[in-house]
């Protein structure tokens, strides 16, 4: 199905091949028209699934059909409003949106505003207001705090990621900036997953909302071999390096807990001729936004990331993602093997498996309905057994409900003891 079908411009339709879509994905097929329609869309897709795509093009094209009038009526106004959780993605979303601009006979203003940088250059930058700011929730009210930007006249909103804003503690910033928008909007929110938080931000929100939604098993999937390697935790930066080696990986996305160990691996690779870097939230906006680049660039073979990376960071051909730290959830899972096999590539994601976290392994494979023979490398055998989990003993109360002490009992028991008849 060709993106003309969609309803969209000739030239943005050729814009969106230009950044790699031959065809329509499924979130774009089921998006895209009801985006140009003027509905509220309330979407749910998985990562790497040209969920951007699906919301930048149509708003491109609605933008173009607003009034002249409604465009910069006063001093910082905002006619188009993408709100995401991190920097990185603000920083994705905006070239996305700069790129498919390109193809329009007036170029839209797109304006990108987050923290970890000076306020000032983004203040200038909205001198004159902007058909497009991208945002992260804090900076955007910083900005509005300071009269730097002008919300009421927004058109469309777009919540992206709306369950990692909301992880990240975004929940009270997200209401403060429905407050300054009018009611009088088109909103589009998008989803990996909806808990009961998520479901009720979007009901806030949306307006007779269309749900459109697809199936993990619509997106890449097939595209991302999966392996899962047993070693003992001591011998993974070894492997890590054995294998970048051996299977001659280019370049590699490296999955840690922590800071510290981010840090801690790619010297180790580093020392050992290996060219990493870490990647992680205590770098200034700048660096990371340099080691993106190089990385894209090739210039780095490994980059070493906490879940910072998980969501939102696109690499375009990236062939290798490794969990040296296993990820705490099967969601997290699904969003770190995502960074590769994207847009049709095939990818190849490889977890490391010690003893102790064996059994959280397991897990993960059977919410994901995922069934991976534990491999042995040569040289890097698991000596390891998983650390005994020591029961508490129980009370003596055979842990009958009702037989513990309640509160109230031991406030008696005192009493009695202190005032003996």
């Amino acid at each position: 199905m060709p993106f003309l079908s969609l309803g969209l411009l000739p030239t943005l339709a050729q814009a969106a091949g230009a950044l790699g879509y031959i065809e329509p994905t499924p979130i774009q097929i089921l998006a895209i028209p009801e985006i140009l329609k003027g509905a509220d869309v309330l979407g749910s897709a998985q990562t790497g699934s040209g969920k951007t795509a699906a919301f930048a093009l149509p708003l491109l094209q609605r933008l173009q059909s607003l009034p002249a009038e409604n465009r910069h009526q006063y001093g910082r106004a905002v006619r188009a409003l993408i709100v995401v959780p991190t920097r990185e993605l603000a920083a994705q979303v905006g070239d996305v949106v700069r790129s498919l601009a390109q193809a329009l006979p007036q170029h839209p203003k797109v304006v990108v505003a987050t923290g970890g940088v000076s306020i000032n250059p983004q203040m200038m930058a909205l001198r004159g207001g902007a058909d497009v700011l991208v945002a992260t929730p804090g900076r955007l009210l910083d900005l509005a705090g300071q009269n730097a930007v002008q919300l009421a006249t927004v058109r469309l909103l777009v919540l992206d990621e709306a369950d990692r804003l909301l992880d990240l503690g975004f929940a009270d910033e997200l209401a403060e900036v429905l407050t300054l928008l009018p009611p009088q909007r088109q909103s589009l929110f998008f989803s990996a997953t909806f808990p009961d938080d998520v479901r009720e931000l979007a009901t806030q929100m949306l307006r007779d909302p269309v749900h459109v939604t697809v199936e993990a098993t619509e997106v890449h999937e097939p595209e991302i071999a999966q392996r899962a390697i047993a070693v003992d935790a001591k011998q993974r930066t070894q492997l890590l390096r054995h294998l970048i080696k051996d299977q001659g990986w280019k370049r590699v996305l490296v999955f840690v807990a922590t800071k510290y160990t981010a840090e801690l691996v790619a010297e180790k690779l580093y020392k050992a001729k290996v060219f990493a870097t870490a990647f992680h939230g205590d770098l200034s906006q700048g660096a990371r936004k340099q080691v993106l680049a190089e990385f894209k660039d090739e210039q780095w073979e490994v980059v070493i990331t906490t879940d910072l990376a998980s969501r939102g960071i696109d690499i375009a051909k990236l062939p290798v993602v490794v969990n040296y730290d296993l990820p705490r959830s099967a969601v997290d899972y699904v969003h770190r093997i995502g960074r590769t096999g994207r847009a049709g590539e095939s990818g190849l994601a490889v977890s490391f498996v010690s003893a102790d976290t064996e059994a959280h392994f397991h897990l993960i494979e059977k919410r994901q309905g995922l069934s991976l023979p534990l491999e042995h490398i040569a040289g890097f055998e698991s000596t390891e057994v998983a650390t005994p989990i020591v029961a508490q003993a129980a009370p003596d109360n055979g842990g009958i409900k009702g037989k513990r002490p309640s509160k109230k009992d031991k406030l008696r028991a005192a009493a009695a003891r202190a005032n003996p008849t």
